[in-house]
């Protein structure tokens, strides 16, 4: 046996020791497991999970009959046992099938799909395609179509000025038409041409 053959052949004994050995000190210098793991949870957060049911990120999606598609998400939701849905930061995007996007953001607010209505309560943003921006404390939506109404004051930031009223109505006068915004009760316009100008 040569040289080569006989180093081989003692390498093959010896690597597989000396791996053995490496193995066998990190399982012995290795820190013993925690057994009392701690719950990544507050003892607030976990009584307020423990009250009732909640759904973290919940998501609704669907289409109305004329082909608009909306979505309606939520940070987290409650069920209360007779009361309807309660939603934490409630936002919902609708694209309407002849072109066009509004945007509805609130603090909270309630989805009743069996009564078709979601209610955006709290610091209510309303974003349109061409950029008006209305805020209001309440809006009340239906799921099935595009009808929303605020039964509060509103004020509104457009293109052209500023605007206030006492109520807004969001509808489609035809089926698959489109949207108009009405606002009513007291509407008062401060008309900005350099707004246009920009």
């Amino acid at each position: 046996m040569d040289q080569y053959s006989r180093m081989v052949s003692y390498l093959k004994v010896l690597l597989p020791l000396a791996a053995l050995m490496l193995l066998s000190t990190l399982f012995l210098i290795s820190r013993g497991a925690d057994t009392e793991a701690v719950i990544p949870f507050a003892d607030r957060e976990i009584e307020e999970r423990m009250r009732g049911q909640q759904v973290t990120g919940p998501f609704f999606s669907g289409s109305t009959a004329q082909g608009d598609e909306i979505w309606v998400t939520a940070t987290k939701a409650r069920a209360g046992a007779d009361s309807p849905m309660l939603a934490t930061d409630l936002s919902a995007e609708i694209r309407m099938a002849a072109g066009g996007r509004l945007t509805l953001r609130s603090d909270r607010g309630t989805v009743q799909p069996d009564q078709d209505l979601a209610r955006f309560i709290g610091n209510v943003e309303i974003t349109t395609a061409d950029g008006m921006q209305i805020q209001t404390e309440a809006l009340k939506t239906h799921l099935s179509g595009l009808r929303a109404e605020s039964p509060g004051d509103v004020r509104a930031r457009s293109d052209f000025g500023d605007l206030t009223a006492g109520r807004l109505e969001i509808s489609s006068k035809t089926q698959g038409g489109p949207v108009h915004l009405l606002f009513t009760k007291g509407v008062k316009l401060v008309y900005d041409p350099k707004k246009l100008e920009r």
